[in-house]
């Protein structure tokens, strides 16, 4: 399980791009956002570094936590 901050993401649009754009990746892959903290616990089996990258590339830059 991957924890992301994600700063940029602050509507329920935001989060279904992101969610979109995970399973995309990993069709497989769980998603819950939590948008009080700005985060989301994904799990997946799309190495953290490639997770970044793909949220980079659609304007939602995040960071790993925890």
């Amino acid at each position: 399980m991957t924890k992301l901050q994600i700063p940029d993401m602050s509507c329920g649009h935001c989060v279904a791009t992101i969610t979109k754009a995970v399973t995309a990746a990993d069709p497989g892959a769980k998603v819950v956002a939590d948008l009080a903290s700005k985060s989301m616990q994904i799990e997946t089996t799309v190495p953290d570094a490639a997770l970044l990258e793909t949220l980079a590339g659609i304007g939602y830059p995040a960071t790993v936590s925890g």
